[in-house]
């Protein structure tokens, strides 16, 4: 192209004013040398751009059309990985099983509700139970949500990591009891030193795991799960009777299916009202015409 645009611009047959193209060849000549190109380079450049633009005007636009569509494919892609990227999800679940243990035991409550199932009034009436009991008993009892376990088997293994990291000595954690609700896989666990274990008793402390956490968890009842757990608990260290827990309730749906005593009779039933039906069907019409043609 640039040879092609240079022979018009020097070629005399071509070129109608001769003087102009020598006078740009003149004044071409007093540049300094370090620079001898200089007029005719910004000139080639224009003109190849309007050249390319007149030319192709029809593949720059689908080639331009092609290209957002592959950027808008590839961020659709991206998307796509981020919002439903296993790893990620597992990865968020562990960052927050971890935070619990790291962020340590709470001190202005007795509540750490990471899988947020608690209401306010629960945290309520748990900070003003479990205060109670510290006050007279001097027994510290923490509970803590949590909405998966991916780094321990089971809400038993993750509830004693919670107590030791918590309360790394004897002596601080011989006192302290710690009750642990998984919601997604509905169970629950208690531990403690042992001074807890002794005043709560194993008894207590294994009808607690199998009734009061588990069962309601399984209804989703969270926040009835977890205070009925603490006054389960504060009452057995007071040595007040055992106020009991809640028990799995027989869901047995009652058949749709009729009996056989009950389809014959809905049968007999439906038989009369059909030839009712009938007998009305065919017998009024016929009575309407034989009206009709006895008046003729």
């Amino acid at each position: 192209m640039e040879t092609i645009l240079s022979s018009h611009s020097v070629h005399p047959v071509l070129n109608p004013k001769p003087s102009i193209s020598r006078n740009l060849l003149l004044s071409s000549s007093h540049q300094p040398r370090s620079n001898p190109l200089f007029p005719s380079k910004p000139i080639t450049c224009t003109l190849k751009i309007h050249t390319s633009h007149s030319v192709k005007p029809s593949l720059s636009e689908p080639r331009n059309w092609f290209a957002h569509a592959q950027q808008g494919l590839v961020a659709l892609a991206i998307s796509l990985a981020l919002n439903f990227s296993p790893v990620l999800l597992t990865g968020n679940a562990v960052a927050s099983e971890f935070d619990v243990i790291n962020e340590g035991a709470p001190k202005e409550s007795y509540v750490v509700d990471d899988a947020n199932v608690l209401s306010r009034v629960t945290k309520s009436d748990l900070k003003r139970l479990l205060s109670d009991l510290e006050s007279r008993k001097n027994f510290h009892i923490n509970f803590v949500t949590v909405r998966k376990l991916t780094s321990k088997a089971d809400a038993f293994e993750y509830a004693d990591q919670v107590l030791e990291k918590w309360y790394p000595t004897l002596e601080e954690g011989s006192n302290k009891g710690i009750v642990v609700l998984v919601t997604s896989q509905k169970e629950g666990a208690v531990t403690g030193g042992p001074a807890f274990i002794e005043a709560v008793g194993e008894k207590i402390l294994d009808a607690t795991v199998t009734e009061n956490l588990p069962v309601l968890a399984t209804e989703e009842k969270y926040n009835e799960a977890i205070y009925s757990s603490a006054k389960r608990l504060v009452a057995a260290i007071d040595g007040l009777p055992d106020p009991g827990g809640p028990t799995f309730k027989d869901n047995k749906r009652e058949s749709n299916f009729k009996s056989r005593e009950e389809t014959e009779e809905k049968r007999g039933q439906f038989s009369l009202v059909v030839g009712g039906l009938l007998v009305i069907a065919f017998v009024v019409p016929m009575a309407q015409y034989y009206a009709y043609v006895s008046k003729k």
